[in-house]
């Protein structure tokens, strides 16, 4: 298995600093086109476990943006020519703790889509 083939990895960083530029900029459709559209796509937030992709849309909908951040290390790694892991630090703007955000990409015919992700803060326990 190839790890890490230049113009894959170029495919998966790119579409991982697009959902963070989406995400920043609260544009949901963008954010909801780079998740794989089925009931098995899942996130789990800092406060929140959301199984599928209709709890992750409604969700979106319903928070009013997420809160503005910059990035720390960033790992992106592709795993032969169809899955790929991203693992991100990031510290919220007037926030002191560290965040931590990691995500299982699979390529598709329609192409990199999020299939699970997980956000925590470091020191909390949900």
């Amino acid at each position: 298995m190839t790890i890490d083939e230049p113009a894959l990895l170029a495919e998966v960083t790119a579409a991982f600093y697009a959902y963070e530029a989406a995400l920043m900029a609260d544009d949901i459709p963008a954010m909801d086109a780079l998740f794989h559209d089925a009931p098995t796509t899942n996130r789990f937030g800092v406060g929140e476990v959301l199984w599928g992709i209709e709890a992750i849309r409604a969700f979106r909908k319903g928070r009013g943006g997420s809160p503005q951040r910059r990035l720390g290390h960033v790992a992106i790694t592709v795993y032969g020519d169809r899955f790929a892991t991203t693992d991100a630090e990031f510290f919220r703007q007037g926030a002191e703790r560290r965040g931590r955000q990691s995500q299982a990409w699979v390529k598709f015919d329609d192409g990199w889509k999020v299939v699970s992700a997980h956000v925590s803060l470091e020191g909390t326990t949900s």
